[in-house]
């Protein structure tokens, strides 16, 4: 089984910038997709940022604030997000795909003050 770790989330002012991380067991290629899902109160889990080997996509929401990258040498994927705003404030979950099984870290608070 394969556990996903998230840190990084915290509390931050609009306009700044937060890092997320997520580290993975074992090889990060296991996984043929692996992303960043949150899930503000109330409201549904959406998909923030995806990669893959062919590429990566992001919700029009984030798109150009938000990077989505990895490091394979340390089985590691990352959000980094700037210019947060208070409709960023959710819980994060890194989350990864293999084949057709799915797995979720256990989230982490990301809260933007106006």
């Amino acid at each position: 089984q394969a556990q996903l770790v998230e840190s990084g989330g915290g509390l931050v002012q609009a306009g700044g910038s937060l890092r997320l991380s997520c580290a993975a067991s074992g090889s990060i290629f296991r996984f043929n997709s692996m992303g960043w899902y949150r899930q503000a109160p109330g409201k549904q889990r959406e998909l923030v940022a995806s990669i893959w080997s062919g590429g990566r996509n992001y919700s029009d929401s984030v798109k150009g604030r938000f990077s989505i990258s990895r490091d394979s040498a340390v089985n590691m994927i990352y959000l980094q997000m700037n210019s947060l705003k208070p409709e960023d404030t959710a819980v994060y979950y890194c989350h990864g795909r293999t084949g057709s099984l799915d797995f979720w870290g256990q989230g982490t608070q990301v809260t933007v003050s106006s």
